[in-house]
């Protein structure tokens, strides 16, 4: 596993050797009160606001925390209004900056929207509470014990995600609260205004026309991928392009998968679910070993190459030439191209799909650039096998559906996709900045890995540490986080991996502020 310090492949960083002093109002440090000597503080009935329980010069900090956990307690359900700036202010004793600057911030969340003269309204609902009937991890046990006394399971990321939280940097997530509402409604109606009544019958199982041609422009200008949209076959997301391509291959009579390790723990799921054997190749700040790839005898391998999960690590160019090599022997290679298009201090990096169609089957989605509830995603195969895939994917749903698959078409021949990514990387940058300076602050010795792309870093620690046992805490004291060991099967150095993309950089700073006090 990678350790060098900015190493220009994965981003590694090495936090600093001594601890900063606790931030004020961080979590598990006893906010200080403002001063309040000779002063009348007023207080809110909203929400039974004291301004002096705020931090020193953190007022707009512990204003817009507060509502946030009022959102998500159920105490302001989606569609609440909130006071208006000049009369919270007035009531709290605040200037009106104060306020403004809270409810900006909440805006930047998602959690709130201002409608005018109708107010600003709450947008987000409240976080799932336990319930009797909670999702259960496979040792039997409901809520948070079983999620980590035991192995994961195939229900542990249903009962992670289920697990309330105030803090929540696990992987994979994308900033939900950015998804594009207005274009998506704009794009809507132009799509409904111009249908005819035919175009709500069946479809095509591989896709729509529009959106497999907008498909092939948008891998060609941003992957590097020459495809006919002919090639192209719209799936619900990678997990079922996985699903099919596992049908298909066992079908050949391909037992085994080679992964990653560390890789994927979803991925590794998915593959035993289908039937499918995964055993593990090592990967270094190269990326995977290839002669070690060559060693286990599988005959297909599933790869993260643009930003490997969960090292960060980019395929170099001459692992790439090995893979190669390994492929023309009679391999195929299934590119899971997951967050490629996020990327901040590096220059893209093409697609192996670019230069090895005959031997690349290529997966990707649109979960991490607008949202997985869409379900909507891609898989270009060799030749040899389309049509078995088209054919799986005929009896598995019949062809995704295609209202949204027609939106999107018209979200990327638009250009409102291009352009939302672009805000994205901006917005992005700024939390991953947040949280790399808050490992620096807040957990000494700690070394960062991944950090020129993607949504999401890894941090390891010194050996010997109970990288699960950290994560369960960390849920104890309201922060989500994932061990690094789930997502390994050989023995390796503990550490967490930490998704940055979907909280705020004050949510970002508390979560790291906590796990800092824990491993201290």
């Amino acid at each position: 596993m990678n350790r060098s310090n900015g190493s220009p492949s994965d981003g590694s960083i090495t936090a600093p050797g001594t601890a900063a002093t606790s931030a004020p109002g961080a979590a598990g440090a006893a906010p200080s009160a403002p001063d309040t000597a000779g002063k009348t503080l007023s207080a809110s009935d909203f929400l039974q606001l004291n301004p002096a329980e705020a931090p020193k010069g953190g007022m707009a900090d512990w204003l817009a925390r507060q509502i946030r956990y009022a959102v998500a307690n159920g105490l302001l359900p989606a569609g609440s209004r909130l006071p208006a700036t000049r009369v919270l202010a007035g009531e709290l004793g605040v200037s009106r900056g104060v306020v403004t600057e809270a409810y900006r911030r909440l805006t930047e969340d998602g959690h709130v929207a201002g409608r005018g003269r109708g107010g600003t309204v709450v947008l987000a609902a409240p976080l799932a509470r336990p319930t009797e009937r909670q999702v259960t991890a496979d040792d039997g046990t409901s809520g948070q014990p079983g999620l980590f006394t035991a192995p994961p399971g195939t229900g542990t990321f249903d009962a992670l995600r289920a697990a309330p939280a105030r803090i929540d940097l696990s992987p994979g997530l994308p900033d939900l609260a950015a998804f594009p509402r207005a274009a998506w409604l704009r794009a809507e109606r132009s799509v409904l205004a111009g249908l005819v009544p035919s175009d709500f019958g069946y479809g095509d199982p591989r896709g729509t026309p529009a959106l497999r041609r907008a498909v092939a422009r948008w891998l060609a200008l941003n992957r590097g991928i020459a495809a006919d949209p002919d090639e192209v076959l719209i799936v619900a997301g990678t997990a079922q392009a996985l699903g099919l391509l596992a049908l298909v291959l066992r079908d050949e009579g391909v037992t085994r998968v080679a992964i990653e390790d560390p890789g994927s723990l979803g991925i590794r799921q998915h593959l035993h679910n289908s039937g499918l054997q995964s055993p593990p190749v090592p990967v270094d700040s190269k990326g995977i070993r290839v002669d070690a790839l060559r060693a286990t005898g599988a005959r297909v391998a599933l790869l993260t190459p643009a930003h490997q999960f969960p090292t960060g690590v980019v395929l170099d160019g001459g692992r790439r030439r090995e893979l190669a090599d390994w492929a023309r022997d009679g391999g195929l290679i299934i590119e899971d191209d997951y967050d490629a298009e996020h990327r901040y201090d590096r220059p893209p990096v093409p697609a192996l799909r670019s230069t090895l169609a005959d031997h690349v089957a290529y997966a990707g989605s649109v979960s991490k650039l607008l949202a997985p509830a869409l379900r909507v995603g891609w898989l270009l195969a060799p030749r040899r096998h389309r049509s078995a895939l088209v054919d799986a994917k005929r009896f598995a749903d019949l062809g995704n559906a295609a209202l949204p698959q027609l939106v999107l078409a018209h979200l990327m021949e638009s250009g409102e996709l291009e352009r939302h990514l672009r805000f994205l990387r901006r917005r992005h940058r700024g939390r991953r900045d947040a949280m790399i300076a808050a490992i620096g602050a807040r957990m000494p010795g700690a070394v960062v890995h991944g950090a020129a792309a993607g949504l999401h870093l890894m941090v390891t620690f010194e050996a010997g540490r109970d990288d699960t046992a950290l994560a369960a805490a960390a849920l104890e004291r309201g922060v989500k986080v994932q061990p690094l060991s789930w997502h390994a099967q050989r023995p390796g150095r503990p550490g967490l991996v930490l998704g940055y993309a979907a909280s705020t950089p004050s949510d970002i700073r508390e979560g790291i502020a906590v796990l800092g006090d824990l491993l201290r």
